[in-house]
Parts: C-alpha cells; structure tokens; sequence
C-alpha cells in the first residue's frame, strides 16, 4: 500500500467524487474487464463495469488500497463531474503548434469570458485538466475535439486520473484547492448534444433528401439567429456541425450553408471573423465524419 495514493483517494471521496483504482503505475482500471468476469461476487447478477463499481466508501477505499499501490480514477458521471482535459502536442518538436491550453484560452476569449477559475490538475504529460460541477439535471458524455483541437473533456462513461497519482511520465498534481467551479453556461452549450435533425433516408428518394435539409437549415439558421449572449457562438458551432452532414451528403450546397449560418451569426452579435473561423472549423470537422449517409429509421 501507498499512503500517498490512498490518501488521494480518500481526499477525492471527501469531495463527492467516486473512485476506483487504477493499475499501478499507470492510467488504466485495475477492475476486471467484461471478457473475463468470473460472474461472482458483485458481478453475479452480470459485469459491473468500473463506472458502477467506483465508490466514495471510505472503507472501500481502504480495503482497495491495501492490495497494491493503485492509482486513483475518478468516475466522472457518477461524481457530477465534467473535467475539460487540456492536452499538449504529440509531436513536442514542433514549438509552434499550439496547445489545448491555448486553444481554450481563445475559445474563452472568443465567448467573451476570462478561463474559468476552478479546480485544476497538472496531468503526467504537462496538460492540464479543469474541473467543473455539471449543472443539475445534466448528462453529458465524453467528448473529442469538440471544442477544439487537444481539448478533450470527460463525463458519463469517462474517468480522469486524480492527482498524486503516479506514472513512468511523471506525477498528477494538484495546482490549487478542490473547489470546483459549475460549468460556465456557453459550455454548457457547446457540450450539449445538439438536437436530433430530420434526416434523409439512406436510400433516397428525389426531392426528399432535399426537403430534410432545408427543413434543418431553416431550424439550424432560427436558432443561431436567436441565440442569447454566452450562447451564440455554441449554437453557432453546433448548427454547423448538424448541416455540415447534409453538405457531405450533397443535399445542400456548402457555400449556402455558410452564407445562412454566417448572417445568422451576425444577426445574433457575433462579428463576421468569429462566425468564419467557427464555421471553418465545424463544417471541416462535420463533413469529414459524414462521409456516408446514416440511415436513422
């Protein structure tokens, strides 16, 4: 056992937030995987996954930690988490690659915000993850590249690794006290799922696909243009994402799509740089992941 990591468990229980180890000196559960369940004892109705299984029970913890030298997970979802995860380039020759840190930074810039202030965590490789209080009555999942590039964040069916935990990279740590910050609205926004837009069927039908794109169109461009502040440029991001499937199933055009969501954008009070760049980047990432049509029936 070491006190150190059981210590950090224990702290991460205090907080709310549910535990489970890790392997040691590394990021990965120390839990059984669903492959070789052996079907008894908390799994004898069926796997437990580590999500389940992960507990603020101090003498859980004591008991688990007595076995090994674990790391310590936090399961995200159950501990009313979302933890923005900052990384750093893979490629740490190249000096001008900019970093999730800065990718965020000017993401709050753009929202009109300073970062956020919360609980934050040095990770082993030199990021950074920034922890959030989910609102109420919130679920979100995990995401990748969303927001942007090397900001990655962890939520329902996501764990990070707590600080003091220990890897052949270096140690997690604690860069200020525990208090967590509640998600900042516009976050929110660009997190949330955007709503599920009518779409055509994988076989089409002609003039029907056309008619699912511009029915999401118009509701895409309606709620951009409505847009509160704090909330533009996430609806703005997210509607392009929604169409951008449409222009890579050729069902509209993409310079319609940018003309309608840009005047939208500008409508709401976003300069005509913001809702560029946002448009740029979304409808890039949108089309690339859609290149065949899904059939959703």
């Amino acid at each position: 056992m070491n006190v150190t990591l059981l210590h950090a468990a224990l702290q991460a229980a205090e907080c709310g937030w549910h535990v489970f180890p890790l392997r040691p000196g590394t990021k990965r559960p120390a839990l059984h995987g669903e492959s070789s369940c052996p079907r008894t004892g908390v799994c004898a109705g069926g796997h437990v996954k580590w999500e389940q299984r992960a507990t603020t029970d101090p003498d859980r913890i004591r008991a688990a930690w007595s076995l090994a030298p674990f790391n310590v997970g936090i399961a995200t979802g159950p501990s009313g988490l979302v933890v923005v995860d900052l990384d750093v380039p893979k490629d740490k020759g190249s000096s001008d690659a900019p970093d999730g840190a800065a990718t965020f930074q000017a993401l709050c810039e753009r929202a009109g915000h300073a970062v956020p202030a919360t609980y934050r965590v040095r990770t082993a490789s030199g990021g950074r993850h920034l922890y959030f209080t989910a609102p109420p009555g919130t679920r979100l999942a995990n995401t990748a590249g969303t927001i942007g590039e090397l900001v990655d964040t962890r939520a329902w069916g996501g764990y990070v690794v707590a600080a003091g935990s220990i890897t052949p990279a270096g140690t997690y740590e604690s860069l200020c006290g525990l208090e967590t910050a509640v998600l900042p609205p516009w976050l929110h926004t660009i997190l949330r799922p955007a709503p599920r837009t009518p779409q055509a069927p994988a076989t089409a039908i002609p003039g029907q696909s056309t008619r699912y794109a511009d029915v999401a169109l118009a509701n895409e461009t309606r709620a951009v243009a409505g847009a509160h502040v704090g909330q533009r440029d996430g609806t703005l991001l997210r509607a392009a994402r929604a169409l951008g499937r449409f222009v890579a199933w050729g069902d509209l055009p993409r310079h319609v799509v940018e003309q309608a969501l840009q005047e939208a954008g500008e409508l709401a009070g976003l300069s005509p740089a913001e809702c560029r760049s946002t448009l740029r980047s979304a409808l890039n990432w949108s089309i690339t992941h859609n290149q065949q049509r899904r059939d959703t029936a």
